[in-house]
């Protein structure tokens, strides 16, 4: 058992000193996550890697946290909880803006969705069709979300939800090719 698990086992126990641990452990993991992400941001970008860890963090050990069984799945929420501010975040400059207009995105383009294909409004449209994927399949949606927001390979996403790589291999290219006719791209499927 890692010391990650270890320490979010006693958090799930009510241990709040093992609060404390955690972050030393995993702060670089996410702070680097964190900064490539926020990389790819439009110009102008006011948050900072190291304020979108602190409040993914806040938000992963507050008091409505669910459990953790594995590090994985830490890091899985910790993908989730990335996007949701982003999402967030995306909205609000939105909301700051006159107008809006939404580019097209060709998401066949590469093995791997990156933000620079999905600056501020293309965000919002990427997040719509994905709640949608998730509605309809929910496998898809995590695979989709490990991929993107955590930007893990396809073995550590098969790793992180207990299926085979192969599967996991699967609902990407589906999830993939959904999200371009979602979003109102070409519908031929991606090449790989």
């Amino acid at each position: 058992m890692s010391d990650v698990t270890r320490i979010l086992n006693a958090i799930e126990r009510g241990d709040a000193k093992a609060t404390d641990e955690l972050l030393p452990l995993v702060y670089e993991e996410l702070r680097v996550l964190a900064a490539q992400k926020l990389s790819h941001e439009a110009p102008g970008q006011t948050l900072q890697a190291t304020a979108l860890v602190h409040e993914v963090y806040l938000r992963l050990v507050g008091e409505d946290h669910p459990g953790w069984d594995s590090r994985g799945h830490f890091f899985a929420a910790a993908a989730e909880a990335m996007r949701r501010i982003l999402v967030e975040n995306a909205r609000h400059k939105k909301t700051q803006k006159k107008g809006g207009g939404y580019r097209r995105v060709d998401l066949a383009a590469s093995e791997a969705v990156t933000e620079d294909d999905l600056p501020g409004d293309d965000l919002l449209l990427l997040d719509q069709a994905l709640e949608k994927l998730v509605r309809k399949d929910e496998l898809k949606g995590s695979v989709v979300k490990l991929r993107y927001f955590a930007g893990l390979t396809i073995e550590q996403t098969a790793c992180s939800l207990g299926i085979s790589p192969a599967t996991a291999k699967r609902a990407w290219t589906y999830a993939r090719a959904w999200l371009i006719r979602e979003m109102g791209g070409p519908t031929e499927p991606p090449s790989r």
